[in-house]
């Protein structure tokens, strides 16, 4: 599967940003989707994640509550609404898929556990 993410740019504090990623293939309702993103300096880290039939999601402490992800099988995307945008949440945001379910919270944040990645898409929040 291929996967394409959009939706970066520059915001102010406080602003809101809605990233989008785009998958080919005909599978995309059995893949597990998540979104990570890596600061300049830093490690990549989770974001959020979205079971296949969009029943369960998870977020990092840090962006939960300002966060929302969404999935639409009929269309083969996923998205993430970012709202309370912060300077610390400048980085370069990647979605993740995988080929089969996942049930822990752990599991979800684990790179490692994903088989394709997009490009990446920057999100620059200014103070």
């Amino acid at each position: 599967v291929q996967l394409q993410a959009s939706g970066g740019g520059l915001v102010q504090a406080g602003g809101s940003l809605r990233l989008s990623c785009a998958a080919s293939g005909r599978t995309f309702s059995s893949y597990t989707m998540a979104w990570f993103r890596q600061a300049p300096g830093k490690e990549r880290e989770f974001v959020s994640g979205i079971s296949v039939n969009g029943g369960s999601t998870y977020y990092a402490d840090s962006v939960k509550g300002r966060f929302t992800i969404s999935r639409d099988n009929a269309k083969n995307t996923v998205s993430l609404q970012m709202n309370s945008l912060k300077p610390v949440d400048t980085a370069v945001y990647y979605c993740a898929a995988r080929p089969w379910s996942m049930s822990s919270y752990s599991d979800y944040g684990r790179g490692a556990n994903y088989f394709y990645w997009g490009q990446g898409t920057l999100v620059t929040v200014s103070s």
